[in-house]
């Protein structure tokens, strides 16, 4: 695996991985770390990196026969351009098509390709899948988004108010998000259905606007104590993290041959005035 690293010109950062075409960090320009990334997570051909953006494709978590979270994100991408925009943005743009390996676990043809691009306060992630076979396929995907927080407690989920979700925790569907803004105070695993566009995940220094596009659902997740039983997750480090992820999960994507689909996610950071 190799690790690329972007750079806009006014400063704004990232750090990605070739395998999963993993974001591992963000630093937007004149900022701090905006995504969080556990100490001990390892880094070995076929071990998923704990943290950052994990590229979840063509199976969410347990959902079907496929290893969890599919292949994709353990995977080796391969770096297909890398340049700065007349506006100054840095953008990579990553690919992965199908292989012996992935055909032995999913017999479809494909490709992918993820871009990432940071500017300023932004960084947008977009996955476009292809059917490049002569069969259609279903599939589902997330954009696994470990959001950096330094107190899990003082935090705020804004945006979810009458949502209807399916709490992965209890297997239960149909429950409706009645809160204000969401206060995650233990596990949380819940698939919001049908999400709107726009969520502000809200801290007393901060707050960053997550904007999604062509996903239909969100996926809010936090480990709780269950934290203890993840072995590539730091000590404490539950309490610094939440994953707000982009996700299509509970109806399934179907893609006809020759054809394509792409979703996004866009990331703001706003400082707080004082």
């Amino acid at each position: 695996m190799e690790f690329y690293t972007l750079t806009a010109s006014d400063g704004a950062s990232s750090r990605i991985c070739t395998q999963g075409a993993h974001v591992c960090s963000w630093i937007p320009a004149h900022g701090t770390e905006q995504l969080f990334l556990s100490k001990t997570s390892g880094y070995a051909p076929g071990v998923a990196i704990r943290g950052g953006v994990p590229v979840i494709f063509p199976q969410f978590a347990s959902t079907g026969p496929l290893p969890k979270h599919g292949f994709a994100r353990t995977a080796e991408w391969q770096l297909l351009s890398q340049s700065q925009h007349d506006n100054g943005a840095a953008v990579a743009v990553f690919g992965l098509q199908d292989n012996t390996a992935t055909l032995a676990l999913w017999p479809h043809p494909f490709r992918a390709e993820l871009s990432v691009s940071v500017l300023g306060n932004i960084m947008e992630i977009a996955l476009t899948i292809h059917n490049t076979g002569g069969q259609p396929f279903s599939f589902t995907s997330a954009l696994h988004t470990y959001l950096a927080v330094t107190d899990i407690h003082a935090a705020s989920l804004h945006g979810l108010q009458g949502c209807r979700y399916r709490d992965s925790l209890t297997n239960t569907d149909d429950c409706v998000e009645h809160a204000g803004y969401l206060h995650i105070d233990g596990e949380t695993d819940r698939i919001y259905a049908n999400a709107p566009a726009l969520l502000r995940l809200q801290q007393p220094h901060q707050h960053v606007q997550i904007r999604k596009q062509g996903f239909a659902d969100v996926v809010v997740w936090n480990p709780g104590n269950a934290a203890a039983g993840l072995s590539d997750l730091e000590s404490g480090g539950e309490q610094r993290m939440l994953c707000v992820e982009a996700a299509t999960v509970l109806q399934p994507l179907h893609l006809a041959p020759g054809a394509s689909w792409t979703g996004s996610q866009t990331l703001i950071a706003s400082v707080q005035s004082a």
